[in-house]
């Protein structure tokens, strides 16, 4: 099946796309190829730990964390289209912040489930920092996001930190472990959006309004938007930690209206330093809740059966992982997983001895995606940038050491820890496809 990529006219250029999917039909243009130009995708891995409340010189940290988030959103408004810059549009992989508020959300409640405390794992799991989230985290959040507020569209996904509430289910409590005589977490459960809506919500302040962010579904838990590229746009969509049943179907009728438009999806958790799909684990939502899907499921129910997705983004898992799927057409899909905030060298110059997670920060790692779609070979670039050291992963000769053990690779070669940062996409099937025309 192939479909057509759309591109913008001057009339188009004027009219703009309503939030509300009633109000204004999906009218498809024919795209030239060459109008695309080359563009950046800056995507932003997890930034809990730098909007951490531990993390910061009021606790006793010896620097303020927050300020390697700021300057990584600085640096992208800084470096956007309408700053001069290659950067078109922007995407956080999830997990804004760090703590939960709640022990249990309502909805949850109301449908009969039951909660214990989180006695094992790490501090984020113990109980809930109410105060601490909404006083400092979701604030500090939101102050680095008015950066690239009026300067481009992007998306904002929760990870499983962004829910309201962490707990372990009374029916799969923690066990010991033969092995160690260790106590496992039991099954845990995140719910609930009321923070993050109050900060990400369709009537936020970022994206009220906005002509680019055209349909959100759950009150802005899962969201879509139109960027531009030259003359050409693309349709971006961001899902919610283990979409459930009713995001998908949401999702499948944004692909719908928006069919044949090139796609790129955003979810948290999805793939493996090994480009595998997550396998099960004690937060495995769909173990506990019928609604909710593990990577495969999402795969299976939705991301492979659509042509025009053809690439998947993430964060979650420690590390970088990458990997190529085939669709239910037969058609590639890119799937890249980036997650930094392991790194704490910048910690460590501070003073800072033990990698436990009051001491990884993230030290500023971005991911950029630079897109080459108009010649005969599309690709993707795909390069890792700190707004920190101001410098590209292959230009720390320090890289390897300071990361591979950080990032949970330590048994591979220096040079292949750097490919999983540096290295191109070929996107070999898209122009068949897209159908462009000459």
């Amino acid at each position: 099946m192939k479909t057509q990529v759309l591109c913008l006219t001057i009339a188009l250029l004027a009219t703009p796309v309503l939030a509300d999917e009633a109000k204004q039909p999906w009218k498809p243009h024919q795209w030239k190829r060459g109008d695309c130009g080359e563009f950046t995708i800056a995507a932003i891995p997890d930034t809990q730990n730098y909007v951490d409340y531990r993390h910061q010189k009021a606790e006793g940290y010896p620097f303020d964390a927050v300020e390697q988030y700021y300057e990584q959103m600085r640096w992208i408004a800084a470096n956007a289209k309408s700053s001069g810059g290659e950067i078109v549009f922007a995407t956080h992989l999830g997990d804004l912040w760090q703590h939960y508020s709640e022990w249990m959300d309502p909805e949850h409640e109301a449908r009969g489930f039951k909660w214990m405390p989180n006695p094992n794992g790490s501090e984020v799991a113990h109980s809930p920092k109410k105060q601490k989230v909404l006083e400092w985290e979701i604030p500090s959040v939101v102050k680095g996001f008015r950066s690239l507020k009026g300067k481009l569209p992007f998306s904002v996904i929760p990870g499983n930190h962004d829910y309201d509430a962490l707990w372990t289910s009374p029916e799969h409590p923690p066990q010991p472990n033969p092995e160690t005589g260790r106590m496992r977490g039991g099954i845990r459960h995140v719910g609930g959006f009321s923070g993050y809506r109050s900060a990400f919500s369709p009537q936020s302040e970022f994206f009220d309004g906005q002509p680019w962010y055209v349909a959100s579904n759950d009150g802005g838990a899962d969201s879509a938007q139109i960027f531009v590229a030259g003359q050409c746009r693309f349709l971006h969509i961001g899902l919610q930690y283990y979409a459930p049943d009713a995001s998908l179907a949401w999702a499948e009728r944004i692909i719908e209206k928006y069919k044949g438009v090139p796609t790129i999806v955003t979810t948290h958790g999805y793939l493996e330093r090994n480009g595998d799909f997550i396998r099960a684990s004690n937060t495995d939502n769909s173990i506990l809740d019928h609604r909710d899907n593990n990577p495969q499921m999402m795969w299976n129910e939705f991301l492979g059966r659509h042509d025009q997705i053809f690439l998947v983004l993430s964060g979650h898992v420690g590390g970088q992982g990458h990997s190529i799927a085939e669709n239910l057409h037969g058609l590639e899909v890119h799937q890249v997983m980036a997650d930094y905030q392991s790194r704490w060298q910048t910690a460590k110059d501070a003073g800072r001895t033990s990698a436990d997670d009051n001491n990884a920060v993230g030290d500023g790692w971005l991911r950029l995606m630079k897109f080459k779609v108009d010649g005969a070979q599309p690709s993707i670039e795909v390069r890792t940038y700190s707004t920190h050291y101001k410098k590209f992963s292959s230009e720390l000769k320090q890289y390897a050491s300071w990361y591979k053990r950080q990032d949970g690779q330590a048994g591979i070669g220096d040079a292949e820890f750097l490919q999983r940062d540096e290295f191109s996409l070929p996107l070999r099937d898209f122009h068949q496809r897209f159908d462009t025309r000459d």
